[in-house]
């Protein structure tokens, strides 16, 4: 049901298409922006690099128009000096931040507990969490055997219930959990199951090609009907340089997100490309692209204008864990990375294709759980196995 009404997100709709239409003038233009916080979006980049001071002109270069940064580098998370005064530089520029953790060390770098212990008092509201590990659900879809955290299952359950109960088991997760400390994931695949792992909030992954609206969906839809909150990160499209979508592209994806009621979306920015860039992979059309998505947040903001809610829900079979991609390079997908695809997948994936195109954002896809009712959450309910008319 559309917060507001579908008239004011119709209209919402349709100012992002009006200002992508005339992008060519606004991207090469420098935006006059609003020091108002939308305040019910946390919007900005992450950093991968290798330094505290490699962070720093990043940092400068979109604290007026970002209100989160995204700390993802390994480099810094195992060198407290840099983190600590990457996470101070935020506080001063006025910035949330999320930090990640491949692991949270009990051994290699002792000093994690100790800060773990002490982060929310040190930083207060500005430390949102932490970004724990990497493309769980992807990994599991596509990684290698060092990369899966299901290795052997005898059915898409046991699949399922190793899945959930190996996440829940790492160290690293119960060292948060015991905390109360939020853990972030973004991921391509699997989302449903992060969530019932214990991962409060997951990125829908927006890159290589993908459906947006698909990906949307998939994650919008296990976080709604889990209770827990969602949102998504622009990444990749090339393997190659420039790596990032085109100025536009981002700036639709952002919208498309922000549309669809993610309460994070970010800019995924890694490497350092051209060379001598000190911002990263995004070049200065893309920073204005950044500027814009920000002043259309503060110029149309969800709680007057709404967003565009799920109304309608695609339900999968019960433990299904497959990322639904078939295209020129990938010509079918393992199930759970494990099992080849079997007679459901056709109809499953006709079925999630027909209905994307035929909804849009107004489209959540969710699981067969019986503890969670979807009954009353939507207007329309449609199985995968459903006759589509």
């Amino acid at each position: 049901m559309l917060r507001n009404g579908n008239t004011k997100t119709l209209g919402l709709l349709l100012l992002a298409i009006l200002i992508l239409s005339s992008s060519t003038v606004i991207l090469g233009a420098e935006l006059k922006v609003s020091s108002v916080k939308p305040s019910d979006v946390y919007f900005g980049v992450s950093y991968g690099g290798v330094s505290a001071e490699g962070a720093k002109p990043l940092i400068d270069k979109v604290k007026g128009y970002t209100n989160i940064f995204l700390i993802a580098s390994y480099d810094i998370t195992s060198n407290e000096t840099a983190l600590n005064e990457i996470c101070n530089y935020c506080i001063q520029s006025n910035l949330k931040f999320i930090v990640y953790f491949q692991f949270i060390s009990h051994i290699i770098y002792p000093w994690h507990q100790a800060w773990m212990d002490t982060a929310k008092q040190r930083f207060g509201s500005n430390f949102l969490g932490v970004y724990l590990q990497d493309e769980l659900g992807g990994k599991q879809i596509d990684g290698n055997s060092t990369q899966k955290t299901v290795l052997n299952a005898s059915s898409y359950a046991d699949a399922a219930n190793q899945y959930i109960s190996n996440i829940e088991a790492f160290n690293s997760t119960r060292d948060a959990k015991r905390r109360d400390i939020p853990i972030f994931l973004a991921d391509y695949a699997l989302y449903w199951f992060d969530y019932q792992a214990g991962y409060d909030t997951v990125f829908a992954e927006l890159g290589s090609n993908a459906s947006v609206v698909r990906q949307i969906a998939l994650c919008r839809g296990a976080a709604d009907l889990q209770g827990k909150d969602w949102g998504a990160i622009v990444t990749w499209k090339y393997e190659q340089p420039p790596y990032m979508p085109s100025a536009g592209e981002m700036f639709s994806d952002m919208v498309s997100a922000y549309s669809a009621g993610a309460k994070y979306v970010l800019v995924f920015n890694y490497p350092t490309y051209p060379s001598g860039n000190p911002y990263g992979v995004l070049s200065e059309e893309d920073f204005a692209a950044l500027q814009q998505f920000w002043h259309y947040i503060n110029t149309y903001p969800r709680e007057n204008y709404g967003s565009q809610t799920a109304q309608v829900a695609l339900v999968l079979p019960a433990d299904y864990g497959w990322a639904m991609r078939r295209s020129s390079y990938i010509t079918s997908d393992l199930i759970w990375g494990l099992f080849p695809e079997d007679s459901k997948a056709p109809t499953v994936l006709n079925a999630a294709n027909t209905l994307v195109d035929r909804y849009g954002l107004k489209l959540d896809i969710v699981y067969e759980d019986s503890r969670y009712n979807v009954t009353n959450r939507y207007s329309q309910i449609y199985y995968w196995n459903s006759t589509l008319t």
